[in-house]
């Protein structure tokens, strides 16, 4: 972090190894083969409530609910209430059922989480397949900004590995 406020200003961070570990087993097996439209417009409109310029558009894509890491082969929950809107498998009323008890799981359960409390220069690594961050906005008027850099290994989300991936 390049910038930090006097106070606040962290980054909240939650395991969503543990996320899907802490489900029961047939919440599990409800979830498992579903997935789910991420759309890039809802962290505009459900964070801020700001709209996107007119003529701008932002991507959906469809992705596993329960999705396996690409390197450890485990599986993790894949959705989050800034870009997730619904289970396409379902009812729009199942769909937002199921999607508010997954994200109020993760928001309540102190045991996924932990609070990164940033200094000048800090420097941080996180896995963000398997991970949701949330910058806390508590700061305003003051400021804060640093620089992001991300792997992008050109890999989507998948619900199962190839077994020849597994013994790699």
């Amino acid at each position: 972090m390049t910038k930090t406020p006097p106070l606040g200003g962290d980054t909240a961070f939650a395991n969503m190894y543990l996320a899907y570990e802490f489900l029961s087993d047939p919440v599990k097996q409800l979830l498992d083969g579903l997935t789910a439209i991420h759309d890039g417009a809802l962290a505009w409109t459900a964070g801020y409530g700001a709209k996107p310029d007119p003529g701008k558009t932002y991507p959906q894509t469809e992705h596993p609910v329960v999705a396996i890491h690409p390197r450890t082969g485990r599986k993790f929950l894949y959705v989050n209430a800034s870009f997730t809107s619904h289970i396409v498998q379902l009812t729009r009323r199942e769909s937002d059922a199921i999607l508010q008890l997954l994200f109020r799981h993760v928001e309540s359960q102190l045991a996924l989480q932990t609070r990164v409390s940033w200094l000048p220069n800090s420097l941080l690594v996180w896995d963000n397949w398997a991970s949701q961050h949330h910058a806390i906005w508590d700061y305003y008027p003051e400021e804060r900004w640093g620089e992001r850099v991300s792997v992008v290994t050109g890999e989507a989300p998948r619900a199962r590995l190839d077994l020849s991936e597994a013994a790699e």
